[in-house]
Protein backbone atom coordinates (compact mmCIF):
# COMPACT_ATOMS: atom_id res chain seq x y z
CA UNK A 1 0.00 0.00 0.00
CA UNK A 2 1.53 3.63 -0.67
CA UNK A 3 2.50 5.44 2.11
CA UNK A 4 2.91 8.97 2.49
CA UNK A 5 5.26 11.08 4.74
CA UNK A 6 4.57 14.77 5.73
CA UNK A 7 7.57 16.86 6.23
CA UNK A 8 7.12 20.17 7.94
CA UNK A 9 10.13 21.71 9.00
CA UNK A 10 11.63 25.06 9.97
CA UNK A 11 14.54 25.82 8.16
CA UNK A 12 17.09 28.60 10.21
CA UNK A 13 20.20 27.44 8.06
CA UNK A 14 19.09 27.67 4.44
CA UNK A 15 22.54 27.37 3.05
CA UNK A 16 22.76 24.01 5.21
CA UNK A 17 19.44 23.29 3.86
CA UNK A 18 20.25 23.90 0.25
CA UNK A 19 23.08 21.63 0.27
CA UNK A 20 20.72 18.82 1.16
CA UNK A 21 18.44 19.58 -1.09
CA UNK A 22 21.07 19.42 -3.88
CA UNK A 23 21.65 16.15 -3.18
CA UNK A 24 18.54 14.57 -2.11
CA UNK A 25 16.96 13.61 -5.80
CA UNK A 26 19.47 11.85 -6.51
CA UNK A 27 19.17 9.25 -3.55
CA UNK A 28 15.61 9.94 -3.30
CA UNK A 29 15.16 8.58 -6.98
CA UNK A 30 17.28 5.17 -6.44
CA UNK A 31 13.86 4.10 -3.86
CA UNK A 32 11.24 4.72 -6.37
CA UNK A 33 9.69 7.98 -4.25
CA UNK A 34 7.82 10.44 -5.69
CA UNK A 35 7.67 14.29 -4.57
CA UNK A 36 4.16 14.99 -4.74
CA UNK A 37 4.03 18.53 -3.27
CA UNK A 38 7.51 21.21 -2.06
CA UNK A 39 6.57 24.46 -0.61
CA UNK A 40 8.56 27.44 1.19
CA UNK A 41 5.34 28.98 1.99
CA UNK A 42 2.62 26.72 3.16
CA UNK A 43 -0.60 28.35 4.45
CA UNK A 44 -2.28 27.03 7.35
CA UNK A 45 -5.60 27.37 7.47
CA UNK A 46 -6.20 25.56 11.15
CA UNK A 47 -3.83 25.88 14.03
CA UNK A 48 -0.04 27.19 14.39
CA UNK A 49 2.64 26.06 13.22
CA UNK A 50 6.37 27.51 12.15
CA UNK A 51 6.81 25.46 9.50
CA UNK A 52 8.29 27.75 6.80
CA UNK A 53 8.52 24.36 4.49
CA UNK A 54 6.45 21.53 3.84
CA UNK A 55 7.14 18.69 1.46
CA UNK A 56 4.76 15.34 0.92
CA UNK A 57 6.50 12.27 -0.48
CA UNK A 58 4.93 9.19 -1.84
CA UNK A 59 6.73 5.30 -1.63
CA UNK A 60 5.01 2.22 -2.98
CA UNK A 61 4.92 1.05 0.60
CA UNK A 62 6.41 1.45 3.83
CA UNK A 63 8.72 -0.95 3.26
CA UNK A 64 10.65 1.17 0.59
CA UNK A 65 10.00 4.02 2.90
CA UNK A 66 12.61 2.47 5.32
CA UNK A 67 14.78 1.17 2.87
CA UNK A 68 15.45 5.01 1.45
CA UNK A 69 15.15 6.29 5.14
CA UNK A 70 18.13 3.92 6.32
CA UNK A 71 20.31 3.63 3.49
CA UNK A 72 23.78 4.60 3.88
CA UNK A 73 23.52 7.27 0.85
CA UNK A 74 20.54 8.89 2.59
CA UNK A 75 22.51 8.48 6.02
CA UNK A 76 24.88 10.97 4.71
CA UNK A 77 23.22 13.73 3.19
CA UNK A 78 20.15 14.02 6.37
CA UNK A 79 22.66 15.24 8.60
CA UNK A 80 22.38 18.55 6.64
CA UNK A 81 18.92 19.07 7.12
CA UNK A 82 18.97 17.79 10.83
CA UNK A 83 21.38 20.29 11.64
CA UNK A 84 19.84 23.26 9.34
CA UNK A 85 15.91 22.62 10.72
CA UNK A 86 13.43 21.14 13.20
CA UNK A 87 9.89 19.97 12.97
CA UNK A 88 8.18 16.93 12.21
CA UNK A 89 7.40 14.04 9.84
CA UNK A 90 4.42 12.03 9.66
CA UNK A 91 4.11 8.93 8.15
CA UNK A 92 0.74 7.80 6.87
Amino acid sequence: MTVYAIVQLNVHDRATYDRYVERFMPVFEKFNGTVLAADDHPKFLQGQSDANRVVLLSFLDKKSFFAWAGSPEYQEIVRDRVASSSGLILLV
